[in-house]
């Protein structure tokens, strides 16, 4: 089931400084999409982490968004805690460091988008 946008408390942003974006973008939405909800596109990618994820008991699922640019991959984390926002940085951190080896560690600026 798809969070509600309205749930979610927090959000964080990161533009990754990488010309594969793309190529990331997919390679995450295909390894999690064996046990999340995952959508996406070469361009574009959505992926739900149910708020029970690892044992966890957040109010509310998260959501993280990939937009991959030129020159960058856009990221955005929604989240119903702040502690699930900052579990939600480090699994992508993580796991786009993983898939981007030759790259890594890249950078992640995070902060907090403009309303």
């Amino acid at each position: 089931m798809s969070p509600v946008a309205s749930s979610y408390i927090t959000a964080s942003v990161a533009a990754v400084p990488t010309v594969n974006g793309s190529r990331y973008l997919q390679q995450l939405c295909k390894h999690w999409q064996h046990n999340l909800e995952v959508a996406f596109t070469p361009e574009h990618g959505t992926v739900v982490f149910p708020r029970d994820a690892r044992g966890s008991n957040h109010p509310g699922d998260g959501l993280v968004t990939f937009d991959a640019g030129a020159d960058a991959l856009q990221v955005r984390i929604d989240a119903t805690s702040d502690e699930q926002l900052e579990g939600l940085k480090g699994a992508v951190a993580r796991h786009l460091d993983r898939f981007a080896f030759r790259e890594a560690p890249l950078t992640f600026d995070w902060q907090t988008p403009a309303s």
